[in-house]
């Protein structure tokens, strides 16, 4: 199934230029292995070494936050947006 990744600002650059790229997943996980494939770049700024997301990388499917759920097996319907939020710190 067809699920959309909309990417932030700070990392169209590793996506070439895209803030959206359609990829075919069932789940969170293979959607973002997905958006590695195509952007291998991304997989070091989302994932540690493990393949975990980083602690800093928000994840929502649909407005839920998967890290209250499944996480990487959050499930994905056709047509469903992913969307990822790196946290920004500051002062």
């Amino acid at each position: 199934m067809s699920v959309t990744v909309k990417l932030p600002t700070q990392l169209r650059a590793s996506a070439g230029g895209e803030s959206a790229v359609s990829v075919e997943a069932a789940t969170v996980g293979e959607a973002l292995e997905a958006l590695y494939t195509a952007y291998p770049e991304l997989r070091d700024r989302l994932s540690d070494e493990d393949g975990s997301l980083r602690r800093f990388v928000n994840v929502y499917v649909g407005g839920d936050d998967i890290r209250f759920g499944e996480v990487l097996e959050t499930q994905l319907s056709d047509g469903q947006e992913l969307q990822i939020l790196p946290a920004v710190a500051g002062g």
